[in-house]
């Protein structure tokens, strides 16, 4: 399902117009990479929770060479799915 479908999903199961369903969405993203950029949490209690987190720096192996070079330091974000969306899931 591609964002056009998600749209399209919403719609039928709110009722709302697609406009609306549309500008949701995309308020729904901007709120969410806005915060987790700034470094908040946000839980979606049993569904999703999305939080930035922190990679220290590390030494890897170049799997050709086998030469070890140096990863920097890094955030990155991270995305955890909830128990209730993890039981809908398994059956």
């Amino acid at each position: 399902m591609n964002k056009a479908e998600l749209v399209d999903a919403i719609v039928a199961e709110s009722g709302t117009t697609k406009a609306a369903a549309t500008e949701f969405l995309r308020a729904f993203e901007d709120v969410v990479v806005e915060n987790v950029a700034k470094g908040e949490k946000i839980v979606l209690s049993g569904f999703l929770s999305f939080e930035r987190v922190e990679r220290k720096a590390r030494t890897a192996r170049n799997p050709q060479t086998g030469e070890a070079i140096q990863v920097a330091a890094s955030r990155a974000p991270k995305v955890s799915i909830g128990s209730t969306f993890k039981k809908a899931v398994k059956g």
